[in-house]
């Protein structure tokens, strides 16, 4: 089991990312959260086998139809347990 904390920025919000990571997640056995942040990124909490949370990693890498993804930050955290997948607000 390992956590990883992504921040994505470009043109990530309005355009169905939190969504597109979301079904990513559940569609890969992964757990945790997405949210938009006030600075106009998108921060994600995976937590999952390894080679799960690598494939959504991959997908915050491109995104949905609309998205521009410009930089992605992958940041190593120690595994809290989490279970289901939410988007929460801001």
């Amino acid at each position: 089991m390992i956590r990883r904390r992504v921040v994505i920025s470009g043109r990530v919000q309005g355009v169905y990312f939190r969504d597109t990571v979301r079904r990513a997640a559940l569609a890969a056995g992964v757990s945790g959260w997405v949210r938009n942040n006030r600075d106009g990124t998108v921060e994600a909490v995976l937590e999952g086998e390894p080679e799960a949370v690598d494939r959504v990693v991959a997908v915050c890498r491109t995104g949905p139809p609309g998205a521009r993804v410009d930089h992605v930050a992958v940041s190593e955290e120690s595994p809290e347990g989490l279970r289901g997948f939410t988007i929460r607000s801001t």
